[in-house]
């Protein structure tokens, strides 16, 4: 998942009458029998398709990942520059960790069965790391998980002109070099996201008419915005007033450098998981029909990795299971491990593509090439 974006407005997304149709038809019983035997085996289980004990543990652990280093920087108990660094670095990955193992869950929903719960989760935990959790949710939940690798539709796969993500965008020269120089931009991903990209964003999804969809206005919406970035800037600012050696120019490295450890982490599993050589970009026809169902859509436009490996799974927020979340985002991350197996043996059975890499390594290295072949073809 790119945080990037273009400014213009993709000209298909403001039009409703060419937005991709899935087909409703192929492959039925495919998507039928998957359904079916996921739900049985959390009817046959008794188990709650939300969170469990093991989700709320992990979300303290993430959060006191995150507040403890700054608490410590905070309150001086340490004046070490070199640190002061260190504690950044925990910052940073803290953020990563609320985004991909809190954050994910709540604004899709998933985290608990009241929803009152998930929006708070949700809005708190976009608040504490820059966001803002409408815009979040607009562009993850609407445009990406819906038409997911599909040109001008997911906005994952559109990032500014100097970045090539997908095989039916438009190549530059200057697109032979990405796969060096994307890992830089990755890093700037939410340091974006903390300061300009919401406003732009907001105003976008405002004249898509995205903002009237979902029963709200724009004036209201940027109103809880700029309350959001005021609040997470002052949280921000305040090793700087409150250490008295700290000057401004260390304040301002730690605080790029939170940005950038947090934005490479989250860029290496989500483009590890869409823009890898593995999976699909479909095309749709004249008629803005895609001739596969959306389950199977789903299945050749993401990738799993690393999934026997356990504490790789807890860290990130099961989103090495990308496929089942793709499927089921409705379900949280926990179950991810368990119905995978299930997943995989349907798919195989209807003969599905179930694509997934052993290793994280290997996943970043086919995103990597993936980079290199959209710089060239």
């Amino acid at each position: 998942m790119c945080y990037i974006y273009r400014h213009s407005i993709p000209t298909q997304l403001m039009n409703q009458a060419t937005l991709p149709k899935f087909s409703s038809s192929h492959n039925r019983s495919f998507q039928n029998e998957l359904r079916k035997r996921v739900d049985m085996y959390f009817r046959d289980n008794n188990i709650s398709k939300n969170g469990n004990l093991n989700m709320y543990l992990k979300t303290i652990f993430m959060f006191l990942l995150y507040f403890v280093p700054f608490l410590v920087i905070l309150f001086g108990a340490t004046e070490s520059r070199l640190s002061w660094l260190f504690l950044a670095l925990l910052i940073g990955l803290g953020m990563a960790g609320i985004g991909l193992c809190v954050m994910h869950d709540a604004n899709h929903g998933s985290y608990s069965r009241n929803t009152t719960i998930n929006k708070f989760i949700g809005n708190l935990s976009m608040t504490v790391l820059g966001g803002y959790a409408l815009n979040w949710r607009l562009q993850h939940n609407v445009l990406h998980h819906t038409y997911t690798n599909v040109h001008e539709h997911d906005e994952d796969i559109a990032p500014p002109g100097f970045m090539r993500f997908e095989p039916h965008a438009k190549r530059k020269g200057i697109h032979k070099l990405q796969f060096i120089y994307a890992w830089f931009f990755y890093g700037l991903m939410t340091l974006m996201w903390a300061t300009t990209k919401d406003f732009r964003q907001l105003s976008r999804y405002n004249k898509m008419g995205l903002l009237e969809s979902h029963k709200t206005t724009y004036g209201k919406e940027i109103g809880y915005l700029v309350l959001g970035k005021i609040v997470y800037l002052l949280m921000m600012l305040l090793p700087y007033f409150f250490v008295k050696s700290m000057t401004f120019g260390e304040w301002l490295l730690g605080f790029l450098f939170l940005h950038y450890v947090a934005g490479v982490v989250l860029a290496m599993i989500f483009q590890s998981a869409h823009v890898v050589k593995e999976t699909e970009f479909p095309t749709m026809d004249d008629g803005g029909n895609i001739d596969k169902n959306w389950l199977e859509h789903q299945l050749r436009t993401t990738m799993n990795f690393a999934t026997g490996d356990p504490i790789f799974s807890w860290l990130v927020g099961g989103l090495n299971f990308q496929v089942e979340h793709h499927l089921f985002p409705n379900i949280c991350h926990i179950h991810y491990p368990k119905i995978s197996k299930i997943v995989e043996a349907t798919a195989r059975e209807f003969n599905v593509p179930y694509n997934v890499q052993k290793t994280f390594a290997g996943a970043i290295w086919s995103h990597e090439v993936m980079l290199w072949r959209l710089g060239r073809a």
